[in-house]
């Protein structure tokens, strides 16, 4: 099922929302560090920050093995091998993401200093691990996707991901990506929201992302 230039998807989308991951593990050992036991607010901010991160991370994953590799399997037999390949590097990336969780969670209980560096060791190599996948992707599954998937099927990523979401603060992940697009994007983002969700958004899910990063980034 191969679409024409005309009903190709944008599947460009998919590296900005990549850049969220790249950039939060790239920043883990500044951030995870700029907290201590006798700072128990700017603990948690960063514990939050992660925890929501993790999240999304997982929800994204969930979404490509439901929606993507699939079609791309039964739509492109001559490359079910490479997208085999790349679909189960998941596998090693869930290792390391639950490594991660378990770092996190032993550093909110007692956020000493070794357990800081076991953390941020640990978020630290889940990036290296995820950035290696991220890569294979965007060379390999983004021109895939967009041969053989039709925008409305590459457009059910999204909401799936927000479905499956199972962090508590589903603003920081919407300003996260917004961070990554053109304002002409985030209008186009904003517009086809459900009228709910973009009222969310605009009126009490903004002031709190910037709230909340302005804090974290201090």
């Amino acid at each position: 099922m191969t679409q024409t230039s005309t009903t190709r998807p944008d599947t460009s989308d998919m590296v900005r929302l990549h850049r969220v991951f790249r950039d939060a593990f790239g920043c883990a050992a500044q951030l995870v560090g700029s907290a201590s036991t006798d700072d128990p607010e700017r603990v948690a901010c960063v514990a939050a920050y992660y925890a929501n991160v993790l999240a999304f991370l997982h929800a994204h994953h969930e979404g490509e093995d439901e929606l993507l590799w699939p079609k791309l399997t039964e739509r492109a037999p001559a490359q079910a091998e490479l997208v085999a390949r790349i679909a189960g590097q998941h596998e090693g990336v869930s290792t390391w993401l639950e490594a991660a969780e378990i770092r996190l969670a032993d550093w909110v209980a007692d956020p000493n200093i070794d357990r800081g560096a076991a953390l941020a060791s640990a978020l630290a190599t889940l990036g290296a691990e995820l950035g290696l996948h991220l890569d294979d992707e965007e060379r390999h599954m983004l021109p895939l996707a967009a041969e053989h998937l039709t925008v409305e099927e590459w457009g059910e990523l999204p909401g799936h991901g927000m479905r499956a979401f199972r962090g508590d603060k589903i603003w920081l992940v919407f300003g996260l990506i917004q961070e990554q697009m053109a304002p002409e994007a985030i209008a186009g983002m904003e517009s086809h929201m459900p009228p709910p969700v973009r009222e969310f958004w605009t009126a009490a899910g903004r002031p709190q992302f910037e709230a909340f990063v302005a804090a974290l980034r201090h």
